[in-house]
C-alpha cells in the first residue's frame, strides 16, 4: 500500500468556516497533498489559498485524520493521512478552484458548517477545531 500525506485547514471568520462545494455537490474542508521540501503548514496553507482563494494564518495545529482510498488509474489503494491546522481568514473573498472541481468557496455559520460536510473524518475535525476555538476565546 502506497501512503500519502496531505494537509488542510479549519478556516474561521468570526463565526464562519469556509467551505468549498464540490461540482457533485458535497461540501469539503480545503486540503491538498504536500509538496516535495514543504512542511505541513506551508502545504496547508498552499491549499487553502489554491482551492478557495483565502489567504490565511495559522492559528493551531487540530490533529490528523487518516483514511485508505482506491486510486482506480494505477488499481492500487493509498493509504492517506491529512493533518489539520486551525486557521484564520482576513476576508471572507474566496474564489473555488474550478480546475479541481470546486464550484464554491463559501463561508457558513459555524453551527451549520459540521452538518453540510460530506466526510465524517471532516465533521470529526470541524468539532475538533471549534473546541480549540473555544479555549482560546
Amino acid at each position: 500500500m502506497i501512503g500519502e500525506v496531505s494537509a488542510g485547514g479549519v478556516v474561521i471568520f468570526g463565526n464562519a468556516l469556509l467551505l468549498l462545494k464540490k461540482f457533485n455537490g458535497d461540501y469539503v474542508l480545503p486540503k491538498g497533498r504536500m509538496e516535495k521540501g514543504e512542511s505541513l503548514e506551508e502545504t496547508a496553507l498552499r491549499e487553502v489559498e489554491e482551492e478557495a482563494g483565502i489567504k490565511a494564518e495559522i492559528v493551531e495545529y487540530i490533529g490528523d485524520a487518516s483514511y485508505e482510498y482506491r486510486n482506480y488509474k494505477y488499481n492500487e489503494f493509498i493509504e492517506k493521512t491529512v493533518h489539520w491546522y486551525l486557521m484564520s481568514a482576513s476576508n471572507m473573498d474566496g474564489v473555488p478552484q474550478k480546475s479541481e472541481g470546486f464550484i464554491e468557496a463559501t463561508f457558513v455559520h459555524m453551527d451549520r458548517a459540521r452538518d453540510m460536510v460530506r466526510y465524517e473524518d471532516e465533521r470529526r475535525i470541524i468539532d475538533m477545531g471549534l473546541k480549540i476555538l473555544k479555549t482560546l476565546k
